[in-house]
């Protein structure tokens, strides 16, 4: 089976390439394909590389009982295999599923100062503290936030060139309608990107076979092992609450508001028993969580409350895999996302969004008279971004553009199945060009 390409590949040369690396951690939820892509990388890019995984290959955890001294570790690993060699600058050591062995992050400070091997640790980070990784490795080490596959890794696994996409952008960055077949042709592609989602199984499944065949099975499976972790790794928290919360988020998607509401998830359940699973679950990359801002205006990260948020699948294929099998059908057949309150489109945009690097926030004034799906910022405006399932009015886009009240916001952005346009408030861009959002706000001036 064709690897498929990732955009780590780029990132990792880079890092390799830049004479004052430190060692590097590849930070994402489970089955999105750190590994894989690390091993690429290694075997193309070393003489020789040492690869030990923490969960298969226990014996190694405790290479680091003697302290943080390199040739000690070194000389332990070799101990457990003398196969390996380490030969310096030619050797990469890679350290897999780094939760199960957080004394390795204190071991990354020892093998920042001594500069001989290049290290990349990856793991999905259930289970674990990341503030104690931290605090053991702070100022030795770079992270790196990894995801399923986004759009356009989806277009270069179905065959796509980057001349191509280039071509797409073009048209965005000119404001020049695309034609009516690159626009059908792009917006069949993004409804499969909508079913299929990026996780790198499914997405090599679906572009081999050209059918849906087992994309469903795949998913549903991907939705268990999630809740096999939970019940694993959720070590100090109530794995039953984080179950529950877990399995709620398409109820909590299919409502109006889609606000994350603990009185829905249990029976006179109450915030504070719930503490903390909202968090794990963003932690283990299962989720995004979009914040509502207290008011529309700059900055965004010091305006929202904590308290008042939606949940999204980190990924639009999970959650169609976690509908019941009549909107399965509806979907595959009919092609048919709107039946879901929108919420299919608002769960792949924010997602989206994520991937290409945004936080998300929302807002809802407190007599509902607006309502904005998305908001990000370009160097110096507030930007809300109204996601439309179907072409109806943008009542509160207009409104927030036209009051003198949001002095930060200048223009918005409505996303929807339209082609490019710009009416003098507000840019109209189909769904699928979301991936290129950040690009085109810093080229567009």
């Amino acid at each position: 089976m064709k690897r498929l390409k990732r955009k780590i590949d780029d990132f990792l040369i880079l890092w390799k390439n830049d004479k004052d690396k430190k060692p590097l951690i590849v930070k994402g939820a489970r089955q999105i394909g750190k590994t894989e892509s690390i091993e690429y990388f290694a075997s193309n890019n070393y003489t020789n590389v040492v690869e030990i995984n923490f969960v298969l290959e226990k014996e190694y955890l405790d290479i680091f009982d003697n302290g943080f001294n390199v040739d000690k570790i070194l000389e332990n690993i070799s101990f457990k295999n003398p196969k390996f060699k380490f030969v310096p600058h030619e050797t990469l050591i890679f350290f897999d599923e780094l939760q199960a062995c957080p004394n390795c992050a204190t071991s990354l400070k020892a093998f920042n100062k001594d500069g001989r091997f290049d290290v990349i640790c990856s793991g999905s980070l259930m289970g674990i503290n990341y503030n104690e990784i931290e605090s053991n490795s702070v100022g030795n080490k770079i992270d790196y936030n990894m995801y399923s596959m986004d759009f356009e890794e989806f277009l270069w696994a179905k065959g796509y060139s980057e001349k191509q996409i280039e071509d797409i952008y073009k048209c965005m960055l000119e404001l020049k309608p695309l034609s009516k077949l690159e626009y059908d042709v792009m917006m069949d592609n993004f409804k499969e990107y909508m079913v299929v989602g990026g996780m790198p199984e499914v997405v090599s499944r679906f572009v081999t076979n050209k059918n849906y065949s087992g994309i469903l099975e795949m998913q549903k499976q991907i939705l268990l092992d999630y809740e096999e972790d939970i019940v694993k790794y959720a070590n100090g928290l109530d794995q039953g609450k984080i179950l529950n919360v877990y399995r709620k988020i398409p109820a909590f998607l299919a409502n109006e508001n889609k606000k994350f509401q603990i009185s829905k998830v249990e029976n006179g359940a109450r915030s504070r028993e719930y503490v903390g699973t909202v968090e794990w679950l963003d932690r283990a990359g299962i989720i995004n969580i979009s914040y509502c801002m207290q008011n529309p205006e700059l900055p965004l990260g010091g305006n929202y409350n904590p308290d008042s948020f939606r949940i999204y699948f980190a990924d639009t294929g999970i959650l169609i895999g976690s509908l019941d099998d009549e909107a399965q059908e509806d979907l595959r057949k009919n092609k048919n996302f709107n039946t879901y309150k929108g919420a299919i489109y608002e769960n792949v945009i924010g997602d989206m969004l994520v991937k290409a690097g945004y936080n998300l926030y929302f807002y809802k004034n407190e007599k509902g008279t607006i309502e904005m799906d998305f908001f990000i910022r370009d160097k110096d405006s507030l930007i809300p971004v109204e996601v439309k399932a179907n072409d109806n009015a943008t009542v509160s886009l207009n409104n927030l553009i036209d009051s003198s009240k949001y002095s930060d916001i200048k223009y918005g952005i409505k996303l929807c199945n339209k082609n490019i346009g710009f009416n003098g408030k507000f840019y109209t861009f189909p769904y699928f060009l979301t991936f290129l959002l950040k690009r085109y706000l810093k080229e567009k001036e």
